[in-house]
């Protein structure tokens, strides 16, 4: 397997740092392990875990209210479950958070093992979220692209992270 085969957690966290990320607001799983042990490391980054994924978008707002910048770390089904918190906080608020969205139940091929997938993109267009795909180290210029459209359009903007289960957490 190549370099550019897979994300690599270290990538992820390059790229937060470029972007200037303060927060990491997340609520801890097993599927982000490798980049929780680099993002924990991180003298730069403030981890801030949440008990529940709707509390993410209420944190993330009061950091950028304050003059901070956080990054929503969130699985597609808790931002599902969350609808309401990001529709009165970030999208209420004009809010300008990325959010690094766990692509479960993506398998790149249009048959989906799970209907978290299938749901996952039509949730964003049904709140207007504007969103990139990023499957490997060669997709990670979309992370900063994420990063300077959510600050241009006081948005939140989502980066679906389509490969959970490999690089991501190795």
């Amino acid at each position: 397997m190549t370099q550019q085969a897979q994300l690599n957690p270290q990538t992820v966290l390059d790229q937060m740092k470029q972007a200037g990320v303060t927060h990491v607001v997340w609520l801890p799983d097993s599927e982000t392990n490798w980049l929780y042990m680099l993002m924990k490391e991180e003298p730069t980054l403030d981890l801030i875990a949440v008990s529940r994924e709707g509390q993410a978008f209420s944190t993330a707002a009061g950091l950028s209210i304050g003059g901070k910048r956080p990054v929503i770390l969130i699985q597609n089904t808790g931002m599902m479950e969350s609808g309401d918190s990001l529709r009165g906080w970030a999208l209420g608020l004009n809010i300008p958070v990325v959010m690094m969205v766990g692509y479960r139940g993506y398998t790149r091929h249009g048959v989906n093992s799970d209907t978290a997938a299938t749901y996952t993109e039509r949730f964003l267009n049904a709140f207007g979220i504007q969103y990139y795909l990023v499957e490997n180290d060669g997709d990670s210029e979309r992370i900063s692209i994420a990063f300077e459209e959510a600050e241009r359009t006081q948005r939140p903007v989502a980066i679906l992270v389509g490969d959970e289960y490999h690089g991501f957490n190795r």
